[in-house]
């Protein structure tokens, strides 16, 4: 039996090349570029898979996660992002996705962290030491994963200005 995936990717070019890519790989694909989109897939059929890109133009798709498991309890999420942390990741997991992935990553990575997914026993840990713009980058995650993802109130507990918060969210996260 073909097995089914659902994409929700905003982005033109990557989610019309990671579509294609997965779907050479035998596996039928239903893109969704928001999150209605993809509510209005998951009603017209099963799937098996879900990819899921963090920050969508206007919304972002963890909240969707525990609504994909509520559809369909046997789904393997992984969630990709471009604006990859260690707050997203755990928070992604915990609402249920099998695996994380920072962009870009190509179709292989992307199959073998779906068919890894929640049957991976070996966690790797670094025991280097982040940077400090990284160190403020987690922090900053955490805190807006803590207000749900509101600006506004993120800024006011990080004693930021919303706007000055709103230009470091738009950066890509610093490397270690």
């Amino acid at each position: 039996m073909v097995k089914k995936l659902l994409l929700i990717e905003d982005d033109q070019a990557l989610g019309t090349v990671t579509k294609a890519g997965i779907e050479a790989q035998g596996m039928l694909v239903s893109w969704a570029r928001d999150l209605d989109g993809a509510r209005e897939c998951c009603s017209e059929q099963r799937f098996d898979f879900a990819v899921l890109d963090l920050k969508l133009e206007n919304e972002v798709s963890l909240q969707f996660i525990p609504e994909l498991i509520g559809l369909f309890p046997e789904i393997k999420i992984l969630m990709l992002t471009g604006y990859a942390s260690i707050a997203t990741a755990v928070e992604a997991v915990k609402l249920g996705a099998v695996n994380y992935l920072p962009k870009p990553a190509n179709i292989s990575e992307i199959l073998a962290a779906l068919n890894e997914g929640a049957d991976s026993t070996t966690v790797e840990i670094e025991d280097s030491v982040m940077s400090t713009k990284r160190l403020e980058w987690e922090h900053i995650q955490r805190v807006l994963a803590k207000n749900n993802g509101n600006v506004s109130a993120a800024a006011r507990e990080l004693n930021m200005h919303r706007r000055t918060l709103q230009r470091k969210l738009q950066k890509k996260p610093v490397k270690k």
